[in-house]
């Protein structure tokens, strides 16, 4: 089974009003709006409605109640579910209206961005050319590929061929080589509806874990070929690519930029671009805009454009004067992946802020606020809160003051630690948080399912004994802990991979692990294999080569979490159609997994385990 599962209702076109995300959420709340007698009425919904994003950003309960009062007459009709979308697309065009735009809550960009759905969709032909040359340059000698490629721009080719996932998964690897284990795609000429949503599943996970936000896309969305949802994934993906030099560490010549104050003027805008693309034709860096675009602003083509130029030809050059200050700028090798593994996972969360470097984007405590906001709700005083920019310094210190408080009032092991002390930026600090607070989101994953049955609340022992009971069935080995050396090999997560779903793992792809070259190849299979289950993971293979025990402990919840899920769905398919959903699935949470709840987990103690912490 997969968490991505479709939901479909008969109206082709109400059913493309919403992305397969959006259709389980919004499934989720109506099963919950039922009444005593089983069945669901327009009066029955203002108080599942007004918990709903965009309306609780707009409207209060009564709000809700009145507007659907000015729609329908008969507050007792009863409702079907796609009686029900109706009512809620209606709410949300009066919603709207109410604010005073005639625009929807979400201007559909190819950045995917938004967690509220549109009620129109739209792409841009050039920029479907754009990504499509970009595509055939890339991936022409692909081995699968090739036999596809080169795609025409004209028509839906690329669309049709994002619909198994292969190329996806491609173009994730071109722009982050390494993200995906390429022996864990599903490549063959026929796919399977399975094998195709493996494929999704996988893609959907690596895409996150290397910087993409989709909250509000399912394999569903991909297999259905839904250009707007493609082609802002894949815009993604090519920004991510195209910027991954403008790094200080990769490109110590961007020092030399901080003095320039070069300028240049052109007054006819048309002119001027058409100078830039007749001087861009002799770089050889015309691939993605025409002098229109640059006209127009354009801004992912724009972006690429520019891109494309600094990774070609930046023109850059280094003094020996100015090497120290990027020099200054390194990490030991285990604090960047660190860094990286909280970059990637608070990006994914649909925060409304992005991290590009977590040392300094935490250090005035708003973001921190935005992810215990969404991971614990309630538990933020915004009022006391400064949001960015943040001119006085005090300011900052309350914001990481707060932060700090609420990490305590969750358990947290912040003994001496003060706000001061985020600001200043003290990286062993701030991963020590970073850490329990990503721990905490995965252990109220599992409470939560958990709470559906036997409500028992979940801690690291909990987690090990799982992880050693499942593979135990199969009569395979054990690991002590979560720093158990033996763990470098990765047999025994394949083995778990393998006791909770048998037929993720080629055995066939396996080594023995006896050398470092066999563990990594092991490490980097156990990774994609994760994903292209379903578990929603930042790891590197380092950190299994290694045994990082707060990385390994991860990886074995998230892998619980995704056999729980299982469980928990085939006891909702069984209970009774007038008892309540197992969980419902917090709106803007759809990143961090898509089927789960993180609802109810302010006032929830945990003490963090000595297991994994260093």
């Amino acid at each position: 089974m997969s968490t991505f599962e479709g939901v479909f209702v008969q109206d082709q076109w109400l059913q493309s009003q919403f992305t397969q995300v959006e259709l389980r959420k919004l499934r989720t709340k109506f099963v919950s709006a039922r009444n005593e007698s089983g069945t669901v009425t327009i009066q029955d919904l203002p108080p599942v409605l007004a918990k709903l994003k965009p309306f609780n950003e707009v409207a209060s309960q009564d709000d809700v109640t009145h507007m659907l009062g000015d729609s329908y007459s008969n507050q007792a009709k009863e409702l079907d579910f796609e009686a029900f979308l109706r009512v809620y697309l209606n709410l949300q065009s009066r919603a709207s209206a109410k604010m005073g735009t005639s625009k929807t809550f979400r201007t559909t960009s190819s950045f995917v961005k938004s967690s509220t759905t549109t009620l129109r969709h739209s792409i841009s032909e050039t920029e479907k050319a754009s990504y499509v040359s970009h595509i055939n340059n890339f991936l022409g000698e692909d081995k699968f590929l090739k036999d596809f490629l080169p795609l025409d721009p004209s028509g839906n080719a690329l669309f049709d061929l994002a619909k198994d996932g292969v190329l996806l998964c491609k173009m994730i690897n071109i722009a982050v080589p390494g993200t995906i284990d390429e022996r864990a795609i599903n490549t063959k000429n026929i796919l399977n509806p399975w094998e195709k949503n493996e494929n999704h599943t996988l893609c959907l996970n690596s895409a996150k874990a290397i910087g993409c936000t989709v909250v509000n896309i399912g394999t569903q969305d991909l297999a259905e070929g839904r250009p707007h949802l493609i082609l802002g994934l894949i815009s993604q993906i090519v920004k991510i690519q195209l910027l991954a030099s403008v790094d200080l560490k990769k490109t110590p010549e961007l020092a030399e930029m901080v003095e320039d104050s070069k300028t240049l003027e052109t007054k006819d805008p048309t002119e001027r671009a058409n100078l830039i693309i007749e001087q861009a034709e002799k770089l050889d860096c015309k691939r993605y805009v025409t002098s229109k675009d640059i006209v127009e602003g354009s801004t992912n083509l724009n972006l690429a454009f520019v891109a494309q130029i600094f990774q070609h030809r930046n023109g850059l050059t280094i003094e020996k004067s100015k090497c120290s200050f990027a020099e200054m700028m390194s990490d030991d090798e285990s604090t960047s992946r660190e860094e990286r593994c909280f970059r990637m996972w608070i990006n994914s969360l649909g925060v409304e802020s992005h991290i590009n470097n977590v040392w300094e984007d935490v250090r005035n405590g708003w973001v921190l606020l935005e992810v215990l906001d969404k991971l614990a709700p309630g538990s933020v005083n915004w009022k006391q809160a400064s949001k960015p920019p943040i001119k006085m310094p005090f300011r900052k210190v309350e914001n990481c003051n707060q932060v700090v408080r609420i990490g305590k009032e969750l358990n947290f092991s912040l003994v001496n630690v003060a706000g001061d002390d985020i600001v200043s930026g003290n990286k062993k600090l701030i991963i020590a948080f970073l850490w329990q607070l990503m721990r905490f989101s995965m252990l109220q994953l599992l409470r939560n399912l958990r709470t559906h049955g036997q409500g028992k609340e979940i801690k690291d022992a909990d987690i090990l004994q799982w992880a050693n009971m499942k593979v135990k069935q199969c009569g395979k080995t054990q690991m002590d802990s979560f720093k158990d050396k033996r763990l470098s090999d990765g047999i025994f997560f394949l083995e778990l991979l393998s006791a909770v779903q048998k037929r993720v793992v080629n055995w066939g792809l396996v080594t023995k692990g006896e050398t470092e070259e066999d563990k990594k190849l092991n490490a980097t299979y156990i990774i994609s294999v994760a994903r292209k289950l379903g578990c929603s993971i930042f790891l590197l293979p380092e950190d299994i080569l290694e045994v990082n025990p707060k990385m390994i402990l991860i990886l074995t919840a998230s892998i619980m979490y995704w056999s729980l899920l299982q469980k928990a769905k085939v006891d909702e398919e069984d209970r009774p159609s007038d008892e309540p959903a197992i969980a419902s699935e917090d709106e803007g949470n759809a990143a961090v997994y898509e089927a789960a709840s993180v609802d109810g987990v302010a006032d929830t103690k945990e003490t963090p385990e000595n297991d994994a912490d260093e």
